[in-house]
């Protein structure tokens, strides 16, 4: 029986443009192309789980304007369930605006619209016990944590990639909860002072330098793989997608690693947050790439 899990955090709408280059302060840059599809760091590690086989639900928020019910959409064609996605009235769903340069590097500007509206009096603790792993990404950090609670209590697996506002929000009870963090070198450093719990897998992506996993018996390392980069967004969730499925079936850290940065990869390739492979495409890079 496949794995079921459960991922909560924001979902958002991206509008990409990409870009000559990423423009300085009083800079100018030429729009090559310009795209909108869904986003938000929840939502994309759920299509990418989905698209790996995995079966997946969201517990997230959208406003009921045109721009939330083409995020929906987009997920339901993705084969993510959304019976835990809250629909907010008159509210508007969160948009990224996402600068790509031509060597796929990507800045972000954007408002958080109604992406966070779930609390902890929201959550149906049934959805998330019935599940065989929760996945947390940025969103409110009581609603994290409470989330996390019913989990660790339910026996069921938890892991957290906080994200790049990790060093302003009180994560604290979420980060100790998790069996497994994702986070770059640049959020590991902002986490310096939080202590490791026992038994916890950590996650360091380090881009073109690979990956680091720390592990109660030491470390494990992936050094990535060599490819031409289009648009690096979405290329870290698919990354964390191709890590969990891949632990969740049963896989080693190291072969773990080994999807992970393959998924990474592969989305990193393409344009777009939600390009994440599907699970042909993965073992078909994987021969080509041993």
């Amino acid at each position: 029986m496949a794995p079921t899990v459960l991922t909560a955090g924001h979902v958002n709408w991206d509008v990409t443009l990409r870009v000559d280059r990423l423009p300085e302060a009083d800079g100018e840059a030429m729009i090559r192309t310009h795209r909108q599809a869904g986003g938000g760091s929840a939502a994309n590690v759920a299509a990418a789980l989905a698209r790996l086989e995995i079966d997946t639900g969201l517990i997230g928020s959208v406003g009921d304007d045109d721009t939330g019910r083409l995020a929906r959409r987009a997920l339901e064609e993705a084969g993510v369930s959304l019976s835990g996605l809250r629909v907010v009235e008159g509210a508007e769903t969160a948009v990224k605006y996402l600068l790509v340069d031509d060597d796929g590097e990507v800045a972000i500007l954007g408002n958080d619209g109604v992406n966070e509206a779930i609390r902890p009096a929201d959550l149906e603790a049934e959805r998330i016990r019935a599940v065989d792993h929760v996945h947390l990404t940025s969103q409110r950090p009581e609603t994290a944590a409470a989330i996390a609670t019913i989990a660790t209590n339910a026996g069921v697996t938890v892991s957290f990639d906080p994200g790049r506002r990790v060093g302003d929000r009180a994560y604290d009870a979420t980060l100790s909860a998790a069996d497994v963090l994702f986070v770059t070198e640049r959020e590991a450093d902002a986490l310096a002072d939080v202590g490791e719990t026992d038994g916890q897998l950590v996650v360091i992506t380090a881009g073109d330098d690979g990956a680091t996993v720390r592990t109660p018996d030491g470390t494990a390392t992936h050094p990535g793989f060599d490819i031409e980069p289009v648009d690096t967004a979405g290329a870290g969730d698919a990354f964390a997608a191709g890590f969990l499925a891949t632990r969740l079936e049963g896989g080693d850290i190291e072969t773990a690693l080994e999807y992970a940065h393959a998924c990474g990869a592969l989305t990193a390739g393409r344009e777009g947050a939600r390009s994440a492979p599907t699970r042909a495409e993965l073992e078909a890079f994987l021969a080509d790439h041993p």
